[in-house]
């Protein structure tokens, strides 16, 4: 009687330690998700501390005019080397020309 008792005690517990894992996997991964979620959308914090904003049509123009700029390039450039090159001029110079033109916010 004692022999079932313990192998239906150690059946218990692998099935207590099983889901224990399983739980602790979904803990796991919600809190990855949660802190991705939060970097994603916490406000981001200047060098001084203070936060940058930057409006609705700032942050459209960031995107569009650089876009527009490639498709220019890609439309009216024949030579597929000098296209790759001033694509990739754009994307560099992008961040620049975003902090010269519009300044950084506080």
């Amino acid at each position: 009687m004692s022999k079932e008792r313990a192998r239906r005690r150690a059946e218990r517990l692998v099935v207590l330690e099983k889901e224990k894992a399983v739980r602790s996997r979904k803990v796991a991964r919600r809190q990855r998700r949660r802190e991705l979620v939060n970097k994603l959308t916490m406000p981001r914090l200047g060098s001084d501390g203070r936060l940058y904003h930057r409006n609705r049509r700032q942050r459209i123009g960031i995107v569009l005019v650089p876009l527009l700029a490639i498709v220019a390039v890609w439309l009216f450039i024949p030579e597929t080397a000098l296209r790759i090159l001033l694509t990739v001029l754009l994307v560099l110079a992008a961040p620049a020309l975003v902090v010269v033109v519009l300044g950084r916010r506080k």
